[in-house]
């Protein structure tokens, strides 16, 4: 059997998965591999219904786009905890949230708001990718949603039965990813993230195991963009040994808020490294 794909995508809704599949391939491929990729359509456990084909999300609130920063943390901060069940820890925003993955979003608000330069239009596009980029994460790790989410990138290998496998996940589907191929062992020919928070402190803080190359993953290519707010520490090697499996690498990424998966899978590099494993494996 030759080689799957299989993809994680990461934070905030989507369209439906054939159609989201389908685009990763074309990005990454320059078509459609049909069977040769799955998605690991993960959506539905967050969101009630995918997007409309166009992928436009709703209009993005006023005070996304306006309010001081200070403001926008503590908010998002209360409204991640209340759509997890608990209450946000007491006190005025100082700096540092009382919350396990605070420190995160404060740098993620304010590393959006110096490239979004006083223009209010971009501010309010990498506010709205921080704000669904945190409250994904924070449902993952303490709002319940991290077993289903787990299960469906289980599934999405188990179908993919004994095939050699690359595994590409994007932001918080990095997580899940790696999370999952830490627990099952499963053998990886090629494990590639793309804007992961896998380098910063606060989330590997609260993954299941201590930070180390999945078993069986035989080689790990880690690609960020310098601007993007999401992955904020741009190396995962010296963490996660051994090291001579990892390669991190700086690509340029030109979407709107520096994130786009479409960029990641166009750079050159990640493109390559994909094709020589389907290639070498058919």
């Amino acid at each position: 059997m030759g080689a799957r794909v299989i993809y994680v995508h990461g934070t905030g809704n989507k369209v439906r998965p054939e159609l989201l599949r389908s685009r990763w391939d074309n990005a990454l491929f320059g078509g459609d591999t049909g069977e040769t990729s799955l998605m690991a359509y993960w959506a539905p456990v967050r969101y009630e219904a995918p997007l409309p084909d166009d992928g436009v999300q709703d209009e993005v609130p006023p005070s996304v786009r306006d309010e001081p920063p200070e403001e926008f943390v503590a908010r998002t901060l209360g409204e991640a905890w209340f759509e997890s069940g608990g209450t946000a820890p007491e006190g005025p925003w100082t700096g540092e949230p009382g919350d396990p993955l605070g420190g995160w979003l404060r740098d993620m608000t304010y590393l959006a708001d110096t490239m979004a330069a006083s223009v209010a239009a971009r501010r309010a596009v990498l506010r709205t990718l921080v704000k669904h980029t945190f409250k994904d994460t924070h449902a993952y790790f303490f709002g319940g949603a991290g077993d289903a989410v787990r299960d469906v990138v289980t599934a999405a290998l188990d179908k993919a039965e004994d095939a050699p496998l690359v595994v590409v996940g994007h932001d918080l589907g990095s997580v899940v990813a790696y999370e999952v191929l830490a627990e099952t062992g499963r053998e990886a020919e090629l494990f590639v993230t793309t804007g992961s928070p896998l380098g910063v402190a606060e989330v590997q803080d609260h993954l299941a195991a201590r930070p180390a190359v999945p078993p069986g993953v035989r080689a790990w290519l880690n690609a960020s963009d310098l601007r993007d707010p999401v992955a904020l520490d741009h190396t995962v090697r010296p963490e996660y040994a051994p090291a001579d499996r990892v390669t991190d690498v700086l690509v340029a990424n030109d979407s709107a808020d520096h994130h786009g998966i479409a960029a990641y899978l166009g750079d050159a590099r990640v493109g390559d490294a994909c094709r020589e494993v389907l290639a070498r494996l058919g």
